[in-house]
């Protein structure tokens, strides 16, 4: 991950301190981090309308910038194109050959279909570890041995006041809508991802809701650092 999204990701946390997000996506990577013991035993596959290209390389910068090789993921994907490079040419018949000390992890914003839910489930049953980070789909959850539900009403805390879009050119963020549930699940890799990196020596406390105000406020103070000038009043 590039030090300038590193610094975006960090001032995301700061924005969601109080939401909870912070310390479910820590506890979600560390057991991540932990998962695996082998190098190229971490084998990530999405659903066949989303394969997570963006989470694969994010962990793939994680693991050299925290010398953790295991971190480094194996893209698992559904139909490899004739001659693709190795790296993407790792087809769904790499689940068969899952085995224990390996981790299955589970990216699915949408339906995982049963097809891969019955290759999760003979992962597991050798022994491998399944995590998965959905919407909360019932059976995977049933196999998974750590989950991450990212609900579809998306990050707001309960109480937030929907329809906050922002455009923030200097860190690059464009039109993102925290009530959206697909912005939601992106973001959420993206705090997933630097969590399972992340020693516990080096994560700083959250902030209580009481100290860091509301979500509003905190967008605020975003802007505030990103820009060096105050945000409007009235958005």
């Amino acid at each position: 991950m590039t030090p300038v999204d590193r610094t975006r990701v960090a001032l995301l946390r700061e924005v969601l301190s109080s939401t909870g997000w912070v310390d479910r996506t820590s506890v979600f990577g560390a057991a991540l981090r932990r998962s695996t013991a082998t190098e190229s035993g971490l084998l990530l596959v999405g659903t066949p309308t989303e394969e997570p290209w963006h989470l694969a390389a994010h962990l793939d910068e994680e693991a050299q910038y925290a010398g953790l090789p295991g971190l480094a993921p194996t893209l698992v994907r559904w139909e490899p194109p004739p001659g693709a490079p190795p790296h993407l040419a790792v087809s769904l018949e790499r689940l068969e050959a899952a085995r224990r000390g390996e981790t299955v992890f589970v990216v699915a914003p949408d339906d995982p279909t049963e097809h891969l839910l019955e290759r999760v489930a003979d992962a597991r049953r050798v022994g491998a570890t399944v995590l998965a980070l959905d919407t909360g789909d019932p059976d995977l959850s049933d196999l998974a041995h750590e989950e991450l539900v990212v609900p579809s009403s998306g990050l707001l805390a309960p109480g937030e006041p929907s329809g906050l879009t922002l455009t923030i050119r200097d860190a690059q963020l464009t039109d993102v809508d925290l009530a959206q549930s697909a912005v939601s699940f992106e973001t959420v890799q993206h705090l997933v991802s630097v969590a399972a990196g992340e020693k516990e020596s080096r994560r700083a406390p959250t902030q209580s809701t009481a100290t860091s105000g509301g979500l509003r406020n905190r967008l605020g103070r975003l802007l505030d650092r990103i820009s060096g000038a105050p945000p409007p009043q009235d958005w």
